[in-house]
């Protein structure tokens, strides 16, 4: 059988389609091919303009700079901790929040379900939200960076959708052998929805690597601050707590700040470019769930 050769239109419509997406790709590549460039070259071939998207004169002094700052170590470590503890604790309150929501037989689940779809609408505000933090003792804590963002409407309905699809027939044949709720969740629900909960996961963790709003607001102490508000300083303050003490002249001090600050951009994303290669073919399933029927 012969496949028809395709029309004018259909021709024009695919090459718009790859036009914007090598567009997109190069635009959106390009600039952090930059950052990368700059934070590799040397601080004369960056003073010169001379460097593109490829490293001019290869060296590592800004980033043995960098990685030898105290401060930068431990905004990592509260970065980590607030991503992992967080996320972890992310899940299991997604979980045990989504499955009963997903199940036909649990009765108010409609009207939780408004209930919870109501709160992506409609929030107290910052200032009473403030408050209640205050309230609560969570101010200047690492709790604060966890609990109120403990679950996600969002990505409870994700969940939910992913549980909906699961067979009833596969559940009442569970919980005729005897299984109960808690053992079909863990034995039989969860596996059946791994890519969902890559997905989730992954948006969860960028959602607390990322944070910027919550410790700015809630964090005072230094000593519990995350990477973003370091970022924050070294950008307001042009790195000068980071170029004293090297050995560069001083017309090249200003030189010098803007390479330790991509220095710094590409220390704080690294950790979520090496790991979302790793999750990607998951990403993909779960994002496209319940997009094709039958």
């Amino acid at each position: 059988m012969k496949i028809k050769k395709r029309c004018a239109s259909d021709r024009v419509f695919y090459f718009l389609v790859w036009f914007l997406i090598i567009f997109g790709f190069f635009i959106t590549l390009l600039p952090f091919m930059y950052v990368i460039s700059v934070s590799f070259s040397d601080v004369h071939a960056i003073n010169r303009g001379q460097v593109g998207i490829w490293p001019v004169g290869f060296n590592l002094d800004g980033y043995k700079q960098v990685l030898g700052q105290q401060k930068l170590w431990r905004a990592y470590y509260n970065t980590l901790w607030y991503t992992v503890v967080g996320t972890v604790l992310n899940i299991v309150f997604t979980v045990i929040a989504a499955y009963p929501l997903s199940r036909y037989t649990f009765s108010g689940r409609k009207f939780l379900n408004f209930f919870i779809a109501f709160t992506m609408y409609f929030g107290g505000g910052m200032i009473p939200f403030y408050l209640l933090m205050v309230k609560l003792g969570l101010y200047n804590t690492r709790w604060v960076m966890v609990i109120p963002s403990l679950i996600s409407t969002w990505n409870i309905m994700l969940c939910r959708s992913a549980f909906t699809e699961m067979p009833n027939e596969l559940v009442e044949s569970a919980q005729i052998d005897g299984a109960s709720d808690w053992l079909i969740l863990r034995r039989i629900a969860i596996p059946l929805i791994k890519p969902t909960l890559a997905v989730v996961t992954m948006y969860y963790a960028i959602g607390h690597w990322n944070d910027f709003m919550t410790p700015l607001i809630y964090i005072n102490k230094e000593s519990l601050q995350p990477m973003q508000l370091l970022l924050r300083r070294i950008l307001a303050q042009f790195s000068t707590d980071f170029t004293q003490g090297m050995n560069v002249m001083a017309a090249l001090k200003s030189v010098v700040s803007v390479q330790i600050r991509y220095v710094t951009i590409v220390v704080a994303i690294a950790p979520i470019l090496l790991v979302y290669p790793f999750i990607q073919k998951y990403f993909v399933k779960g994002v496209m769930l319940g997009a094709v029927k039958g």
